[in-house]
C-alpha cells in the first residue's frame, strides 16, 4: 500500500511539472507515425508519455509476459492496438521494429506508436535502420532549472542533482545514487557490453568523475585505471551512449578539427558526478572539484535548454591556455559563456571572454556565477545561477 501511495504521489508531482519537450512531442505526433523518447533511466520518460497520451494503452516490455507475447506473435501483438499504443523500454525487443514499420505503413496515421527506451545505442541503432523517415526522436534528460526552479543553495543542489524522483519523494541523494549506479552497472552494463570486471568499471566511472569539467586525456585516464587506451575508449563510449557522460567538443571554424581535438568531460547529471567523486555535504564547500561540479551543472542546464534541436554547444581554448567554458552557435550568432562558482565577481573572470572577443567581436558574452547580483553591460552580462531559468539565447 505504501509503495502504491509513493508511486501515486510521484506521478501526480510529475504531471505538475511542465517538461520543455512536451509541446515538441505532441507536435511530432501529429505529423509522423512513430515518436521515440530516449534518455537515461528515471528521467521521467514513462510519466511524460502517459500524461501526453492518456488514452493510449501502455505496455512495458521489461515485463516478461508482454515481451513473450510480442515475440511469439508480433503481428498479432500490434494488431491489438489499432488506435495506437505506448511501448516502453522497446530496446528489450529489437526484432519488433520491422513489424512496427509494416504496421504504421499499412495505416498511414500520425502518432500511431509511441516508443521509449533508456539504452541509447541499442535503441537508436534499430530506430535509424528500420524507421527512417517515419520517426521523430527526442532526448529526455533529468530536470532543467527551467522545469524544476530549484531553491536550494548551490552546494546542496549539486549534491542533489536533477533526477525527478529526488523531487517527488523524500529520498536521500546518497541512497538514490548508490542504488542508481549499482543498478546501472549490474543491469545496463551487462546487457550492453560483456564487461567481466564490474568493480574495475566502477573505478573507471569514479575516475571520470574526478575529471569532470576538464579536457579528456584518454591515455592518462587509462593509465590511472590500469586499463588499455582501447578499453578506456570502449568504456567511455558505453557511458556516453547510456546517458551517463556528455562530451563537449572544442569550437573551431574547421568542423573537422572539432572532432579530433580533446573534448571536455561532463556528466549529464551533476549529482552522479558528485556521488562518484565522493563529494559530501561536509566537504563540498572546500572540495577542489566544487568549481568543476558547478561548471558541469551550468553547462548541462544550457545543453538541456537547447533541446530538442541538436545542441550546438562547444568550448574554446587557444594554444596559450585562454579559455571560454561554453560557446553556443545560435541563429543570431555566437554566445560565449564563462562559468564561476564564486559568489563574488572578480575582474579576471572575463579574461577568456575578452580574448575570444578579439576573434569574434560580434559574440555576446556572459558570466554565469554563484552570486545573486545581475549586472549587464555592453561587453559582458553577469547572470546569477539562481536566474538561469530566465536565461535565453
Amino acid at each position: 500500500m505504501i509503495a502504491n501511495l509513493s508511486k501515486l504521489s510521484h506521478d501526480i508531482f510529475m504531471k505538475l511539472i511542465n517538461r520543455s519537450l512536451a509541446p515538441h512531442i505532441l507536435k511530432a505526433a501529429q505529423q509522423l507515425p512513430v515518436v521515440t523518447i530516449t534518455g537515461p533511466r528515471q528521467s521521467g520518460k514513462t510519466t511524460l508519455v502517459r500524461s501526453l497520451f492518456p488514452d493510449r494503452p501502455y505496455i512495458n516490455l521489461e515485463g516478461l509476459d508482454d515481451r513473450r507475447l510480442a515475440q511469439r506473435d508480433p503481428r498479432g501483438f500490434l494488431e491489438q492496438y489499432p488506435d495506437g499504443v505506448i511501448l516502453d523500454e522497446i530496446q528489450h525487443l529489437p526484432e519488433l521494429f520491422s513489424y512496427i514499420q509494416l504496421f504504421v505503413d499499412e495505416r498511414q496515421k500520425p502518432g500511431q506508436i509511441i516508443l521509449t527506451g533508456s539504452q541509447n545505442f541499442l535503441l537508436m541503432e534499430k530506430v535509424t535502420q528500420t524507421l527512417a523517415g517515419r520517426v521523430a526522436i527526442f532526448q529526455l534528460l533529468p530536470f532543467s532549472s527551467r522545469e524544476v526552479k530549484p531553491s536550494l543553495p548551490i552546494s546542496a543542489q549539486m549534491l542533489k542533482g536533477f533526477y525527478p524522483r529526488l523531487y517527488s519523494q523524500a529520498i536521500d541523494p546518497k541512497l538514490f545514487y548508490d542504488n542508481y549506479i549499482t543498478t546501472y552497472i549490474e543491469r545496463d552494463v551487462r546487457q550492453l557490453k560483456n564487461i567481466m570486471n564490474l568493480s574495475q568499471f566502477r573505478i573507471f566511472m569514479e575516475m571520470c568523475a574526478y575529471r569532470v569539467g576538464q579536457l579528456l586525456n584518454l591515455s592518462s585516464l587509462a593509465l590511472d585505471c590500469g586499463i588499455s587506451v582501447n578499453t578506456a575508449k570502449h568504456w567511455l563510449s558505453l557511458l556516453e551512449t547510456s546517458y551517463i557522460i556528455c562530451l563537449i567538443r572544442p569550437y573551431h571554424k574547421n568542423y573537422g578539427k572539432r572532432l579530433v581535438k580533446m573534448p571536455k568531460l561532463y556528466f549529464y547529471d551533476v549529482g552522479i558526478a558528485a556521488h562518484l567523486a565522493d563529494v559530501r555535504a561536509d566537504t563540498i564547500d572546500r572540495h577542489p572539484l566544487k568549481g568543476n561540479l558547478f561548471e558541469n551543472m551550468v553547462m548541462m542546464d544550457i545543453y538541456k535548454s537547447l533541446l530538442p534541436d541538436r545542441p550546438r554547444l562547444y568550448f574554446w581554448r587557444d594554444k596559450v591556455g585562454n579559455e571560454v567554458d561554453g560557446l553556443v552557435e545560435t541563429t543570431q550568432g555566437l554566445v560565449a559563456i564563462e562559468v564561476k562558482s564564486s559568489q563574488t565577481l572578480q575582474p579576471d573572470y572575463t579574461r577568456g571572454l575578452f580574448h575570444f572577443h578579439k576573434l569574434a567581436p560580434d559574440a555576446r558574452s556572459y558570466v554565469i556565477y554563484g552570486g545573486r547580483e545581475e549586472k549587464r553591460s555592453e561587453e559582458v552580462n553577469y547572470i546569477p545561477w539562481s536566474k538561469m531559468d530566465k536565461f535565453a539565447f
